[in-house]
């Protein structure tokens, strides 16, 4: 039986989005439990009216909420019992395997790191998203904001981490294929940090397939994309901008004129299989990647639809035990690294001896 913990006040929307949220992915899983954290009697009476499953459900019961406005750092000091840190600390405890909150991105993240910490060999967490591509291939993509400046060590461990997610969801596709997000293929491109985090790349055990421009994430052709979280979360957005532009366009044309409309009905399959195929909501869920624990952060603006595939993400997480695997793929690469690191400067010695 997989356990998650969920913030169930987080969001814009709080409890009218978790609660359904949740019964609707409870429906989709028979083997997991809830245990949801906020208000006890707002949420109980929520639940009560939705008729939810209590026989999977727990309700722990906390006194604040964190504010989608709230600064990071006085969440963290002043929120001790918000429903955003106890639902944390139900995974620090052992008694969940992952969290799940649609509250506020830097307080979950900055709480996130103070209660878990990262695994050993990773300075910062990333912020890690599953992205839709060709023949129903995914691509992971981090870091997508959590990270705006990073050295190539930094990029480095980015890229260990997502390899090793990866390999951990998907281990039937063999060895992840990992690219580095630039201004072009060629090698000698780029700023000098993203020079030094190819060459770092280029001597790991890694499947490092060079540098990727910003078309070839939807190509298939990639499984782990590595950026900092500068041009990450510009490029998710601007993914998230143009496929609302190009559904609200294509709506427009259809509605022009009569014989649009006539079109419009013919279309109508191939039309939806292209919203599911890039709805938002089935892909909600982002990764807070280099944890000592499993957390996925739902978009705070999302309806239970999206809820639920956020807590999807999490039961996948958890029941893959990906956080076991990662931090043992984290181990072996980051030895790898040191004894490649210590051979350069045997070999740089040995030069200046002779």
């Amino acid at each position: 039986m997989i356990t998650l913990a969920v913030d169930a006040m987080g969001g814009d929307a709080g409890l009218d989005v978790t609660v359904p949220g949740a019964i609707a992915f409870l429906k989709q899983q028979s083997n997991v439990h809830l245990i949801m954290v906020g208000d006890e009697s707002a949420l109980k009476s929520a639940l009560a009216a939705a008729q939810a499953p209590m026989d999977r459900i727990t309700v722990i019961h906390s006194t604040q909420v964190v504010e989608m406005d709230e600064a990071p750092q006085l969440a963290l000091k002043n929120k001790k019992d918000s429903s955003m840190r106890v639902a944390i600390n139900q995974v620090k405890e052992g008694h969940a395997q992952a969290a799940v909150s649609a509250g506020n991105t830097g307080a979950l993240m900055a709480t996130a790191r103070f209660v878990l910490k990262t695994i050993p060999g990773i300075e910062r967490p990333a912020i890690a998203k599953f992205l839709p591509s060709a023949s129903d291939h995914v691509t992971l993509m981090l870091d997508l904001g959590a990270n705006v400046d990073c050295t190539a060590e930094q990029l480095m461990q980015f890229a260990v981490i997502g390899s090793e997610l990866y390999q951990a969801l998907y281990p039937a596709k063999g060895r992840p294929r990992v690219g580095l997000l630039n201004v072009g293929t060629e090698e000698i491109k780029g700023t000098d940090t993203v020079k030094q985090t190819f060459k770092l790349l280029s001597e790991s055990n890694l499947n490092f397939i060079g540098n990727v421009e910003g078309n070839t994430v939807f190509t298939g052709n990639v499984d782990v994309i590595v950026a900092d979280g500068f041009v990450g979360n510009i490029v998710l957005k601007t993914i998230e901008g143009a496929v609302k532009f190009m559904g609200g366009a294509i709506k427009q044309e259809f509605k022009a004129n009569l014989f649009t409309k006539a079109a419009a009905l013919v279309s109508m399959p191939a039309l939806k299989g292209f919203k599911n195929k890039f709805d938002p909501r089935r892909f909600n869920g982002a990764i807070f990647l280099g944890l000592r624990g499993v957390v996925i952060k739902s978009h705070g603006g999302t309806d239970a639809v999206g809820f639920a595939f956020a807590l999807e993400e999490a039961y996948h997480e958890a029941n893959a035990a990906s956080l076991a695997k990662i931090e043992q793929g984290v181990a072996s690469q980051l030895a790898v690294l040191a004894e490649k690191q210590l051979e350069s400067e045997h070999a740089a010695m040995a030069d200046n001896l002779g």
